[in-house]
C-alpha cells in the first residue's frame, strides 16, 4: 500500500492523523473545544511527530536547513523546558569549557536520544575552541 506524502499546510491536510503533544488529534483541537474548556496546554503544544512531518515537507520542497532545524526541534520535545534553558545558557559563548560542551552533547545523544542536537553541540564546541569562545 502506498501512502500519500503529507502536504503543507499540515493543519488542513493531516489533521486527522497528526496529534498534539497531549496525544489529541489536531482535528479535535478546535475553537469549539477550547470554548467548551476541553483542552489543556499540551493540546496547544506541537508533537515530535508533527515536527518530523513538517521537516519531511521542508526536505521535499528543497529546504534542507529548515528540515534540519525541525528535526532538532522534534528531538528537543523530549527535553524538559528547564533543561532546555540550562542548555541554552551553557551554549552561550564563554559559558562552558570544551569538556562541558562535549558532556552536553553526550547527554543529548544518550539520555534524550537527540543525535542531531548532540551533533550540533559538538560542532559548536569545535567552533568555540577555534574562535576562542570557550570559558577561560
Amino acid at each position: 500500500m502506498t501512502t500519500t506524502p503529507l502536504q503543507y499546510p499540515l493543519r488542513e491536510n493531516a489533521a486527522e492523523t497528526l496529534k498534539a503533544a497531549s496525544g489529541r488529534r489536531l482535528a479535535d483541537v478546535t475553537a469549539e473545544s477550547a470554548r467548551a474548556g476541553e483542552l489543556s496546554m499540551a493540546d496547544f503544544q506541537i508533537s515530535a511527530d508533527t515536527l518530523r512531518a513538517q521537516a519531511e515537507v521542508a526536505r521535499r520542497a528543497g529546504y534542507p536547513q529548515q528540515a534540519s532545524n525541525l528535526i532538532r526541534a522534534a528531538e528537543l520535545t523530549a527535553v524538559p523546558n528547564a533543561e532546555v534553558l540550562r542548555m541554552y545558557n551553557t551554549l552561550r559563548p564563554g559559558r562552558a569549557t570544551h569538556a562541558e560542551l562535549v558532556a552536553l552533547a553526550d547527554l543529548l545523544e544518550q539520555h534524550y536520544q537527540a543525535p542531531e542536537c548532540g551533533r550540533m553541540v559538538r560542532e559548536a564546541a569545535a567552533i568555540y575552541q577555534t574562535r576562542g569562545l570557550l570559558q577561560k
